[in-house]
Formats: C-alpha cells, sequence, structure tokens
C-alpha cells in the first residue's frame, strides 16, 4: 500500500493501491471524507487537474502518481453558479502556466543560465544581501517556492482565494524539493502555511480544520526555529526592531478559530484575546502617523516604520531614511545588473548554454587583456580562467580569436543595416573598402553612398597621378599602378582568407551558438506569466511579508470572540 498526501476540501493521508485504484476511486474516497458530492470534487497533482483522458481503467500509477505524492482537493465549480468547463480548463491552464514559468525563472536564475530577460532574480535575506541556499537544486527550489509564494499572495490580494491555495499547494511543494535543514533557517515556509490556513478559513472552508491545525501547528514551530525562542533571533536579525507581530497576531486568531470549532473554548479565548491585545499595540494613533508622513513619507512606509519601531518617532524616520538610501543602492545595483545581462547577451552562452562570469571576466581584464577578447576565451572554455588565460597566451590562438571577435561583429553589422560585404563586392566594390564601409556604421543608403563617395574620390586621384606621372615616367607610372592593385589584392584575400577561417559563419550560426534567437527563445519561455511573476517579486522587498492589513482580522477576532460569549451565556 502507498501513502498519498491530500489536503484542501479534506487534509490528511490515503493508502492506495497505485496499481490498482483508478481516479474514479481515489475521488470517491476523498469526497467520502470531504462528506461531499464526488462529481464536485477536482483533485490536483503536479499544478494540473487529473483526467483520465476518457479512460477509466488508467491507475494511479500510469497517472503518474507515486508514494508520497502530494494530492490538492478543490471543491470543484457547481453548474448552477453558470461557469462554463471551459472556464475551468482556462483557469486550470493559469495556473499550469504559472507553475511552468516559475520552474523555467528558477533554473535559470539559480544555474547560471544566461537571463533572457531584462530583469533579474536574487535570493536575499531580511538585511537586503545577496543569499546562496545550498546546491543547485536547493537554490532553484528555494526560488521557485518564493516565487509562486509571492504569486499566491497577490491572488489572495485579489480575493482570489481558490487558486491561491493551488499555487501555494505548487510552492510547498517546490520547498520540500530543498534540503530540510536549510529550510529550519528560514521562516518562509512557516509563512505559507499560515498563509493557506488563512484562505481556508477565507473560504470559510470548516472542513478543512483538521489539516488548518496540523499546518498551525507545523508554522509555530516553525516561526520558533527560524526566529528563535522569545524571538531573540529575528530581533537580533532586525537590529531589535518588532517586524513580526502583525504575522503572529494573525496565527494566533487561526489558532484560536480552530480551537473554537473543534470545541476548545478556553484554547480559543486565549488565543483570541492575545491576539486582540496585538492588533491594539499595532494601531497607531493618527497623530503620530501625521507627523511622520508630513516629513516627506508615504502612509504605508509611515506605518511600516512606526510599527516595526514600537510608534517611536525619532527611530522610525532613521529607519525610514535608511530605508530610502538602501532601495536608491539597490535600484543603482539592479540597473548595473541589467547593464552586466546585456553585456552578457552579446558575449553569447558557452557550450553548456552558460552566461560568461562577470567576476571572471572582470580578473582577466584587471591584467591588462581586452574586455571581448577575455569574454570570448572564457565562453569557449567554460568559464575556467585558467584554461582562458592559457590560451590568451598562445599567439596563434589568440589571433584566431581576434579574427572571430572583428568577424562576428562585421556580421552583426551587416545584419543590423542589411547587406553583408559579399553583396557590395557583388556591387562591384572592393572588400577591403566594403568592410571598412560597414564597420564604420550607418544604414544601408549611407553606406551605400560612402562607397560611391570613396570610389569617385579615388578614382580622381589616381588620374591626376598617372597624369602627372605619364608626362614625366611611363615606367613610374606602371609602378604606381601596380603598387595600388597589390594593396588591393592583399585585402581581398586577407578577408577571404578570415571569412574561411571563420566557416562563414552566418548570423543564423552566431544566434544559435549564443543562445540569442530569437524565435526559438521566445517558444522556450511563456513570457506574459514571467513578466507577471517578475513585476510582482519586484513590488516587495524583505520586510514585505510582515505588511498585513488587519481590517478582516479584526473582524474576525471581534466576531468569534462574540461567538464565543453567546455560548458562555447559553452554558
Amino acid at each position: 500500500m502507498a501513502k498519498l498526501k491530500v489536503a484542501g476540501t479534506w487534509g490528511g493521508i490515503i493508502e492506495v493501491e497505485l496499481e490498482n485504484w483508478t481516479l474514479h476511486m481515489l475521488r470517491d474516497e476523498v469526497a467520502k471524507r470531504s462528506g461531499l458530492d464526488p462529481e464536485s470534487i477536482k483533485l490536483i497533482f503536479a499544478g494540473k487537474i487529473l483526467k483520465d483522458d476518457g479512460d477509466a481503467t488508467l491507475t494511479l500509477a500510469q497517472l503518474g502518481i507515486k508514494e508520497n505524492s502530494k494530492i490538492l482537493s478543490s471543491r470543484g465549480t457547481a453548474p448552477e453558479e453558470g461557469k462554463s468547463i471551459m472556464a475551468e480548463e482556462e483557469r486550470s491552464r493559469r495556473l499550469s502556466r504559472v507553475k511552468a514559468a516559475a520552474t523555467a525563472l528558477s533554473k535559470r536564475h539559480a544555474d547560471g543560465s544566461l537571463p533572457i530577460q531584462d530583469y533579474n532574480i536574487e535570493l536575499e535575506d531580511q538585511g537586503g544581501h545577496k543569499v546562496q541556499f545550498g546546491t543547485e537544486t536547493d537554490q532553484s527550489a528555494v526560488m521557485m517556492g518564493l516565487m509562486l509564494h509571492t504569486k499566491a499572495k497577490s491572488l489572495i490580494e485579489m480575493e482570489m482565494y481558490s487558486d491561491a491555495v493551488e499555487v501555494l499547494a505548487m510552492a510547498e511543494e517546490s520547498f520540500l524539493l530543498c534540503d530540510p535543514k536549510i529550510l529550519e533557517l528560514v521562516d518562509n515556509l512557516p509563512m505559507m502555511e499560515i498563509d493557506i490556513v488563512w484562505c481556508y478559513f477565507l473560504l470559510r472552508d470548516v472542513k478543512c480544520l483538521s489539516d488548518a491545525g496540523v499546518r498551525l501547528e507545523r508554522a509555530r514551530k516553525g516561526l520558533e526555529r527560524a526566529h528563535g525562542k522569545d524571538l531573540s533571533r529575528v530581533r537580533l536579525l532586525q537590529a531589535g526592531q518588532s517586524p513580526e507581530m502583525a504575522l503572529y497576531l494573525r496565527l494566533e486568531l487561526l489558532e484560536g478559530v480552530v480551537a473554537y470549532h473543534t470545541g476548545q473554548y478556553d484554547k480559543a479565548l486565549n488565543a483570541l484575546k492575545s491576539a486582540h491585545a496585538k492588533f491594539l499595540q499595532l494601531q497607531i494613533p493618527d497623530e503620530t502617523l501625521s507627523l511622520v508622513m508630513g516629513m516627506g513619507f508615504q502612509e504605508k512606509d509611515a506605518k511600516r516604520a512606526l510599527r516595526l519601531n514600537n510608534q517611536d518617532i525619532a527611530s522610525s524616520v532613521d529607519f525610514l531614511i535608511e530605508e530610502r538610501a538602501k532601495r536608491a543602492q539597490k535600484r543603482e545595483q539592479d540597473l548595473q545588473r541589467q547593464q552586466e545581462i546585456l553585456e552578457q547577451k552579446n558575449y553569447g552562452v558557452t557550450p553548456m548554454k552558460k552566461a560568461v562570469d562577470m567576476q571572471m571576466l572582470e580578473r582577466l581584464v584587471s591584467i591588462g587583456y581586452a574586455r571581448d577578447l577575455a569574454a570570448e576565451s572564457l565562453r569557449r572554455n567554460e568559464n575556467d580562467i585558467q584554461k582562458a588565460l592559457d590560451i590568451l597566451t598562445d599567439p596563434k590562438v589568440n589571433s584566431t580569436i581576434q579574427a572571430y571577435i572583428e568577424s562576428r561583429k562585421r556580421k552583426r553589422q551587416e545584419q543590423l543595416v542589411g547587406i553583408s560585404v559579399d553583396e557590395l563586392v557583388s556591387m562591384g566594390f572592393e572588400r577591403g573598402r566594403a568592410t571598412s564601409a560597414l564597420e564604420a556604421g550607418g544604414n544601408r543608403e549611407d553606406i551605400i553612398q560612402r562607397l560611391l563617395l570613396s570610389a569617385s574620390e579615388a578614382n580622381q586621384g589616381t588620374t591626376s597621378a598617372i597624369n602627372a606621372t605619364s608626362s614625366t615616367n611611363n615606367g613610374g607610372a606602371e609602378s604606381s599602378g601596380f603598387g595600388g592593385r597589390e594593396s588591393t589584392s592583399n585585402e581581398i584575400d586577407g578577408g577571404a582568407e578570415q571569412d574561411s577561417e571563420m566557416k562563414d559563419e552566418t548570423m543564423d550560426d552566431i544566434a544559435n551558438r549564443e543562445g540569442t534567437s530569437s524565435d526559438v527563445r521566445e517558444e522556450e519561455r511563456d513570457s506574459e506569466i514571467e513578466d507577471e511573476i517578475a513585476d510582482e517579486i519586484a513590488k516587495v522587498d524583505a520586510l514585505s511579508a510582515y505588511d498585513i492589513n488587519l481590517d478582516k482580522e479584526i473582524e474576525a477576532i471581534n466576531e468569534y470572540l462574540a461567538m464565543l460569549d453567546a455560548s458562555q451565556e447559553s452554558g
């Protein structure tokens, strides 16, 4: 028997026979435990709604389900609600696109691949410092989990709670791929557990109570590990500030709700009273808020600062000034990184499709090598600086690389202006002059006009020279004419030799080698969803997770305190 972890309309472990159970049997079992009609249940696995595609005999194993797989059970949309099957399938496809986009983004940014967009995504701690988590797999898993969690938070803000639960389940699946020891050091996973239960609450789905209770217990233990007992670690990290109070308020509210619905009224009362006390602590007097805003700060920023600094105005202003400086520095760093990405794109990718390592490049440039030459050496050698130095110090290979770089520049210029050296030569222009004209820049017409003018001036100069020489010595005229032809012949031969050495590499060859072919790369990414995720990430910072609007929380606290009072009076 295999065990499946189910969350959603019902939470717990179901034992199944993967080789014998069908999707219909699993749905019936989940519906039975949820107390719902099987037709109203949909099961989601790996970000997709499970379907048997008309073949009811397909087993769970054939559908890709394995031991300890996580299944999300969600209540389907009732026909009377007027939503069509097509709309539901579109929703499912979009959620699948979200997961695929987050997977692609996290993989590219974690494994050193060349970013194909102009934004950059990095992991930062609460102090805004870049961090590296364990192995490449850990890095990718954490990054994907954070992206999906951020996406889920935006769905919660839009009150799309069912979608948020499904995206949070994807995020949880990603986090669980990471080394558990690493996750113990951060509070992202327990915060995500709280967000899942918060969605359960907002959906008013009491059937998720058992799962909610388990999740809240894990969240409480996880926060204690990450924040330290008595919040000692978070105080140290935040220099004595208190960013976490609103988070703990929501946790205690949810603990109180679960306790109430499981008949633990004393526990519920204590949790709700504690949450209410925290709410009162977090209230900012209008006068205090106005004073800080009067110094030129936005309301949201002022509230955050006052909450973090226990409403001390001086400390709050110092914090805001420091945060403003950090944001300015971050913008500068982001701009610098965007410029680096554009530079990396210009250099292309290594044979293993990695970007040129900018730190290695700076080291080579610092010892005197030309930037283009150093970058190409690193690109050819998978960013191995020693191998790059070996070919840079080999005169023959160095010369070959320089010739290749010049050829590549010329071909890029040809593509840009829409005309090639060969085409200009076919028009009757000398190859050397055609190459120089292309390198000088300009559009197609500018280049041709420049060559025509140059040819006209050259012809006039040659005629004058011959006439003058002819009047003195015919032999000199022959010598002068021969010398001119010899120079042209050398330029043509040299250019042809270089083209042959580069094996007549076309711009398509360069694009395929560099991995910058727009048609190919666009097929590999869902730009709409990736850009959407990136934009959402750009709006948050290390403290955004603690910026909780407490309007819904205080309504719930008052509601459940009133119900407790009513139950005590009736008792």
